[in-house]
Order: structure tokens, then sequence, then C-alpha cells
């Protein structure tokens, strides 16, 4: 079992944290923000995710996981650091890397000041998304000058494969683990760390650990656009393209796989967004066209947009929105295309009320209490406690949310609209007088 250190202790990392701690590695978090030092070291998540609460509890029971803020306690004769640290976009698209650099620093700083581990040799590897030639050109060269007696540093990328509200069981059923690096040592390390998944390392270069994440999240995005817009093409003819999907998702062979191949609403979150943005920045400046990326931002944009006008169309004045955060289990609000859609509601003078069942805006912390308080300053007035007060009164539902009280709900209610974004509120919902699908 290792000592790991663990920088940034957002969804990615809180779990991985916890994950590891539950597999018996010493690990300790570190984060500039105390109140999530603070949770951890009370056996609390400062996330909601599926299942990460009993993980913390039992990792902060054993002993094997606590929280810092100051890297040196975290640094201390540890064999690992992960960094998993915000890398969000610039305004003009670029991965923005300071938070990287500033994790890269603080390391080297805490390396001259404690003493090193036991064998003499300590793995810094990102787990963040970051562009290809960061490891070479950001991280590396922080460690290349020469370093006190006892400590010798390799580095390498490992890119995390977490869905928000599965992190927890993505962790712990991976699609793959990939190791970038050039040291042989770091690799060894990586596999030591993740043996418990019994999978075979893939062993390659720096770079191309880096941009492999760019080319899933980009494929990710591509398949929800792809669904959306046959979702569209085909409404007008009275076809439920769920059921077209459903079908084309049988063909393994082909078609690849069913995950996130079903009409239904915008993409967003804190990784599929900014990582497009990105890589339409390194095609922008390396002289590349690449349409089809473009091309996917544009009709994400496209559905936020046609839902509005079916409401404008409506007449009503009155919305009830159930779900504000970009997708079930998780309060995640950074870049929630829910959110665009309230404040655009609520920019064209319609009476919006929004009901969420994980959402607490107490506990929203970092950067998503600060994005969902940028654009939606007043959200604690356009809350209500369940989904009946939101329902009300209201002239046309926007449902992202299949929840059991919300579902329930509807049934009850009967809204004059009922505009379904998700396609899994189930057949009682869909007999719903007012009942549409967003793309069937």
């Amino acid at each position: 079992m290792m000592k790991i250190a663990v920088f940034g202790l957002g969804y990615v990392g809180a779990v991985t944290a916890a994950g590891l701690a539950a597999r018996g590695h010493d690990v300790v978090g570190v984060d500039v923000d105390p109140y999530k030092v603070e949770l951890i070291g009370c056996g609390r998540s400062p996330v909601v995710e599926p299942g990460i609460d009993e993980l913390m509890r039992e990792g902060w029971a054993s002993g094997k996981l606590s929280a810092t803020t100051d890297p040196r306690v975290a640094l201390d004769q540890a064999d690992v650091s992960l960094l998993c640290v915000g890398t969000p976009s610039t305004s003009h698209g670029a991965t923005d890397l300071t938070y990287i650099s500033r994790a890269v620093q603080d390391i080297r700083d805490a390396i001259d000041q404690v003493a090193p581990p036991a064998s003499g040799h300590h793995s810094v590897v990102v787990r963040s998304t970051v562009p290809p030639g960061t490891g070479r050109t950001v991280v590396a060269p922080v460690f290349a000058e020469e370093l006190p007696t006892g400590w010798r540093v390799g580095t390498a990328m490992c890119p995390e494969f977490l869905r928000e509200g599965a992190g927890v069981a993505d962790f712990f059923d991976p699609p793959f683990v990939v190791v970038g690096s050039t040291d042989d040592r770091t690799q060894q390390a990586m596999a030591e760390v993740f043996d418990f998944l019994e999978l075979s390392i893939h062993r390659v270069s720096v770079e191309t650990a880096e941009a492999l994440k760019y080319a899933c999240n980009a494929f990710h995005a591509t398949k929800v656009i792809f669904a959306n817009e046959i979702g569209r093409v085909f409404r007008p003819y009275g076809v439920d393209s769920r059921e077209v999907m459903s079908l084309f998702c049988e063909d393994a062979k082909l078609n690849i796989s069913p995950t996130y191949l079903r009409p239904g609403f915008a993409f967003g979150g804190s990784c599929l967004p900014k990582d497009l943005r990105s890589l339409q920045h390194m095609a922008r400046v390396n002289g590349i066209d690449a349409p089809q990326l473009l091309g996917t931002t544009t009709s994400n944009e496209v559905s936020v947009r046609e839902v509005v006008d079916r409401v404008l169309a409506a007449g009503g004045r009155k919305v009830a929105l159930l779900g504000l955060s970009f997708k079930s289990d998780t309060d995640d609000l950074r870049e929630s295309p829910n959110v665009e859609l309230a404040e655009r509601l609520l920019g064209k003078g319609f009476e919006l009320r929004v009901y969420d069942p994980i959402l607490n805006t107490s506990k929203l912390i970092g950067a998503n209490r600060e994005n969902v308080m940028a654009r939606l300053p007043h959200l604690d007035r356009l809350l209500t406690a369940s989904p009946q007060e939101a329902l009300a009164g209201a002239d046309v539902a926007l449902v992202t949310s299949s929840a059991t009280a919300i579902v329930d709900a509807l049934c009850d209610a009967n809204p004059p609209l009922l505009i379904d974004l998700i396609g899994r509120l189930g057949r009682e919902v869909e007999r719903v007088v007012g009942y549409e699908g967003v793309g069937w």
C-alpha cells in the first residue's frame, strides 16, 4: 500500500481519494478550500455522488483518508501525487492551466521541506484533462532541476473516465487504465496504485494519454448531438425517435455503444463543453478546419433555443422547471443547459419556479456555486421545496429529472404543456394530456 496525495477535492478528486482509501492506500487530500477539507475531516463528502458518502465515512473511520490545506502534510513520505485540480476554459476557449501549474509548484516547494518516500521515488501524475504537451512543457520541467537528497521524481498522465452521477461506480469499473509516461518507475507505481482493478495497464506516450480524454469527450458530445438531431428531424413525421435509436443501438458491431445515443436535451457539465472549446481552440491556432466540432457546439445551443421557442409559442407565462443540475444524481450546475434555459426564460419575462430533488444551495461550494450565482443570482427565490409547489398554476412544465417525486407530481398536476427533456419519465407521464417530448 502507498501514501498518495490527491490535489483537488472536487468531483474527480473526492471520488479518487475515497476510492483509493477504500482499497487500502493511505490518502491525503489537498485543497485550498478549508470547507472541503473540514468536511472530509468529519467523514463527509464535499460533493454529491451516489455512494460517495459511505466511502468517505469508511475512509475517515479507518484512518486511511484525511485532508489538509498544507501540501507539506500530504507530501511527507508520499509515493504518489495525483493532480485532480480544475482545468476550466479561458475567455478564448483555451484550457486554463493555472491550477495545474500551482499544484505542481506546491509539490516542488513541499519536496524541499519534507521527508522523501522510503523508495526514494515519487510520481507526479496528472488526472485532470489537459492539452497534449502539458506534461512535457508544464509539469516535467519543474522537477528537472536538482532535487533534495533522497528524492527522485517521475511524471505521468493517467486520465480519468468518471461520469458525474456514476463516478463511484466508474472508478471501480473503468473502461481501461491508461498511463502515459517516459519513466518506468512511475509506470510501475501506477500499476500498483490501480492493481485492485485487475485490468491491464495501457502504457502509452504522455501526449497520447493527454489526447485520449479529449477524443472520448468529443465523441460523447457528438453522440448526444446526433441523437438530438435525429429526434428533431423525425418529430414532424410523428416518429418516436427513442424507438429509432433503441433499434439503432442494438447494432453493437457498427454503431459502437448506446451510451449517450438517445434523444434528449443539450449536453453540459464540467467536461464536454470546455473540452470541445479546447479542441476548437487547438484547431484554430494550428489553422485546422474542424467543422463537426464547431457544429456540435452550435447544434447544442439550438437544443436550448428550440425549447425556449416552444415555451414562447405556448402562450402561457408561468413555467415550472423540474431539475436544474446538468444531470440527475448530482448537484453540479457548471454549464448546465438547464441553468441556461432558466436564464433565457427569466430574460424573456417568464415567471419561473424551479425544483431539483438533489440541489441544496447551502451546500454549493467553489466554482459550482460561483458559476450558478453569476447566472442566477436570485436562485434561492426561484427554488421550491416540492415539485407540487413548482407545478401549482404552471402553464408549462419543463422536466429534466425522473425522480419519483417529480413523476408522481406530474401525473397529479396534468399541466397544460409538459415538455419531457430526457425521455425517461415512463408511460404514465406520457399519457398526460399535455405531454410532448423534446424530440419525439
